[in-house]
């Protein structure tokens, strides 16, 4: 009987790292096993926002095989220490992925952002088709950020690596118009590149009536209209306009603002809670999968950010979990960007500006004033969607058809 042809991942996030990267490429790995190939992922042995937790370094999950690697992953403290550890995971990776048996292909991700190097010098050497799932941009990231210098040798080497990566990757995929206009900029890829969302870890997630929910119980959140930040806080992703209003709220009794999960801004959210011991702002860590359905249904409305500057290099995916368990969404970002896009279209929620704290004390008045049932009805809308446009069963499988494309015999 012919070996099964062997499909390389690499990425420097995977499950049970509760990153959402890694989560979304789990789901892709899984779903390659059942197609018949033999799914090898390449990844840290640590945790990517939390180094000090370790995972097993041989294991096999849904029929995955995970190899991960040492010394590979240092946290997010600043920028040269996840550099030092996206390096020595790379060196590892591309030893491993030139001598993986029966390779018919591979997909990197941009976790980490120089994942190509890794994609570059095993093709070169297997001669193997590349496929390249753009979650985010860099430098693109970084420069919008501040935190590099456009023109700067580091940028001009990151842009090289991406024009070089999307002309010898066989497929790209990009999770929205406005990353897929931004990709077509560096390098036109438009016969090659497929568009598409990442999916709600629907498995996962159900819709709870809060008073069923374990979670506002255990949280004293009986009567409480909650407003929840729930995922990773970034520099992209800021909440500051959320915290300020939310201080300024502090005499709504019945207002609840709760900031679920981890990330470089979170430090934003505890200094705020230890400066001005307010009432309404409470802070928890990143919640299990196994458990997100219970802590997402209890929120009222879910807040989804993105930078003003990071349109279309980012992508929010958390707004798919809130839309899943059948929630309304406030957008705190710019206007076009993919999250309003949605919210215009489906009439699912609200939007304010970053640093315009008094529409946004209006805003969520408002809201918390709103028919309850109206707030059920806009969710409904919300979880409809997922249901039939952007659902876990179709565009897992267009991804992976995708992923299938062209793969040589191994």
């Amino acid at each position: 009987m012919p070996k099964q042809p062997t499909f390389l991942i690499i990425s420097q996030v995977y499950v049970p790292d509760p990153t959402s990267v890694g989560q979304h490429i789990a789901d892709a790995a899984a779903e390659m096993v059942k197609r018949g190939y033999t799914v090898r992922v390449l990844t840290s042995a640590n945790g990517y926002d939390d180094p000090t937790k370790r995972y097993p370094i041989h294991e096999v999950r849904d029929g995955v095989q995970i190899r991960r690697l040492p010394f590979s992953s240092f946290g997010k403290k600043s920028i040269p220490v996840r550099v030092a550890g996206q390096l020595l995971f790379l060196i590892q990776a591309i030893w491993h992925g030139i001598f993986t048996p029966g390779l018919a292909g591979m997909m990197i991700s941009t976790s980490p952002p120089m994942a190509s190097m890794a994609a570059l010098a095993i093709g070169f050497f297997r001669r193997v088709p590349v496929k390249f799932w753009a979650m985010d941009l860099n430098p693109d990231q970084v420069i919008a950020l501040k935190k590099m210098k456009e023109g700067s040798l580091a940028a001009r080497v990151m842009d090289a690596l991406n024009r070089k990566i999307l002309q010898r990757s066989s497929d790209v995929v990009a999770l929205d118009r406005f990353m897929a206009e931004r990709l077509l900029k560096k390098r036109d890829v438009s016969s090659k590149m497929s568009v598409m969302p990442p999916w709600p870890h629907e498995d996962e997630l159900e819709s709870i009536e809060h008073s069923d929910n374990k979670f506002r119980q255990a949280h004293n959140l009986d009567g409480k209209f909650v407003i929840m930040y729930s995922g990773n806080h970034g520099y992209s992703t800021p909440v500051t306009t959320v915290l300020q209003a939310a201080l300024k709220l502090q005499h709504r009794e019945d207002i609840v603002f709760m900031f679920i999960g981890g990330g470089v801004g979170k430090k934003e959210v505890e200094a705020t809670i230890a400066e001005h011991k307010p009432t309404n702002i409470r802070s928890l860590p990143y919640q299990p999968l196994s458990e997100i359905k219970w802590s997402l249904s209890s929120a009222d409305v879910h807040v989804v950010t993105i930078g003003d500057a990071v349109v279309g290099i980012v992508h929010p995916c958390k707004v798919y979990g809130a839309m899943a368990v059948s929630r309304p969404i406030l957008l705190v970002g710019p206007n076009p960007c993919h999250v309003s896009d949605l919210i215009q279209k489906h009439d699912i929620g609200w939007h304010i500006q970053h640093g315009d704290v008094e529409a946004a004390v209006k805003a969520i008045e408002a809201i918390a004033a709103t028919p309850r049932e109206r707030l059920k009805q806009m969710g409904a809308r919300a979880q409809e969607v997922i249901r039939t446009e952007l659902s876990k069963e179709a565009l897992c499988g267009r991804f992976c058809d995708v992923m299938e494309r062209g793969l040589v015999n191994g």
